[in-house]
């Protein structure tokens, strides 16, 4: 659905985007992650043909965005920046400005996404009367005019409270399962994205750091919880067995491969020691982004520069 092949984006001495490849299968939900600057929005911006990159190319549903951007974007819907309306006017207008924007769009299409994202009932009140969540709402309905294959959202949920930031994730849920749309979701909340993504991309410093399936992101180490009396003469004990690669603070382990916390379990208590608690350290994408951007700026040289 995306094909992306050294795409590159430069602005004066700055690089945005720096030899970017990448590839979203059709049918999927696909997290793009990375710091404010990272370059996940100049990304989107030239995918959705409104930043030309200084090299690269970027094929949408199969067509180049760049030379023929009205093919590659004819099915495509986005919630890019921050959407901006009428205020004056009720919704149903600004769905109906928005559409003549690209071309017509019948009554019954517009219905139908407003009943889409929940806005059925509050479709003819002035945009001005909306909550945030609502206006957010309405940006999800603009997007969906098209009847896209393939819906790109940068930041849908910046600003929501959480009751908002909720409908926002079953709403994409539902877009995704019954419509069975490819959706490219740009999002700071990790969370979210972990509940809603299959595959992710992490960009660090304008490069790629990171790309595959959100299993392999949070996959769980071989990293235990052990409570003892005496851990670091129990660790110890343990790493002379060779039952442990390391230790860390006063109650974190590193098995060895191939070792079970169950096996640990056997040697402490062969050892005399009492265990009062085991249990594996479950891996979140928060932990595996901050540790991979931390990795990835240590042993970036260019780091300090950009």
């Amino acid at each position: 659905m995306i094909q992306l092949q050294a795409l590159r984006k430069v602005f004066g001495q700055r690089v945005a985007v720096d030899g970017f490849d990448l590839h979203v299968p059709r049918g999927i939900v696909f997290g793009l992650l990375g710091h404010n600057g990272a370059g996940k929005s100049t990304t989107i911006g030239m995918l959705l043909g409104q930043v030309w990159p200084t090299s690269g190319e970027a094929r949408v549903c199969g067509h180049d965005v760049f030379s023929n951007r009205s093919l590659a974007l004819a099915r495509v819907g986005a919630i890019f920046e921050a959407p901006v309306f009428y205020d004056y006017l009720t919704g149903w207008r600004n769905l109906e400005i928005l559409a003549g924007y690209t071309g017509s769009v019948a009554p019954e299409r517009i219905r139908e996404v407003v009943a889409w994202v929940g806005l059925t009932g509050r479709e003819k009140s002035p945009v001005r009367t909306y909550s945030h969540g609502m206006r957010a709402r309405l940006a999800l309905a603009q997007a969906l005019l098209p009847a896209p294959e393939l819906l790109i959202l940068d930041e849908p949920t910046n600003g929501l409270d959480p009751e908002g930031i909720h409908e926002m994730r079953e709403t994409i849920r539902r877009l995704h399962a019954e419509l069975g749309l490819t959706i490219l979701l740009s999002s700071h909340l990790l969370s979210e994205v972990q509940q809603l993504c299959s595959r992710i991309t992490v960009l660090h410093q304008a490069r790629k750091v990171f790309d595959g399936s959100l299993a392999d992101a949070t996959r769980t180490r071989n990293r235990v919880r052990l409570l003892t009396d005496d851990f670091p003469t129990a660790s110890a004990a343990l790493h002379r067995d060779g039952l442990i690669a390391g230790h860390e603070g006063e109650a974190f382990l590193t098995l060895a491969e191939g070792i079970s916390p169950s096996t640990v379990v056997k040697r402490m208590v062969e050892l005399g020691f009492p265990v009062h608690a085991i249990h594996r350290e479950e891996e979140t994408l928060e932990n595996f982004y901050l540790s991979l951007v931390k990795n990835a700026a240590q042993t970036d040289p260019t780091t300090a520069t950009r």
